[in-house]
């Protein structure tokens, strides 16, 4: 007999899903949780027949802005985002990997001049799979376990 894991449905918010179990925790504390009130059900291990196991967050009241889904694409690339209103799905965003990658990224160079003054990170995505990025001041091109974000 086969078990389900059921997750909550929520009445408003964001759901984001298929998310690499081994980075859901990653994404969870990229969207700064401690400074939201409402409820958040987060999930991982889950069976996936495309992943094979994968992570969820339910983020009831709150819809990503831009920025937050560029933080997610990042660490997982190929997430799905879904807006719901009203128990169902009101938009749906594959998210995608933008092509240049600005203010999230923290440089891991300690003598590069964005880790020394006020200057706003700025990488390019030199490889998507697997991800591996280039910072334009320093040009120390970094993979996706090197990666740390504001």
């Amino acid at each position: 007999m086969k078990k389900e894991i059921i997750i909550p449905a929520i009445k408003n918010g964001t759901v984001i899903d298929h998310i690499p179990s081994r980075v859901t925790f990653r994404v969870m504390r990229l969207l700064d949780p401690q400074e939201y009130e409402h409820t958040i059900n987060v999930a991982l291990n889950l069976e996936s027949d495309k992943m094979g196991k994968k992570g969820i967050i339910k983020i009831s009241d709150r819809v990503l802005t831009q920025e937050e889904v560029n933080k997610v694409s990042i660490l997982a690339p190929e997430v799905s985002v879904s807006i719901i209103k009203d128990y169902s799905v009101k938009k749906k965003i594959v998210v995608k990997l933008p092509e240049r990658i600005e203010k999230i990224v923290k440089c891991n160079n300690p003598k590069c001049i964005t880790n020394i003054e006020p200057v706003d990170t700025s990488f390019s995505v030199i490889s998507k799979k697997p991800l591996k990025i280039r910072c334009k001041y320093c040009e120390r091109s970094m993979s996706r376990e090197d990666i740390a974000l504001w």
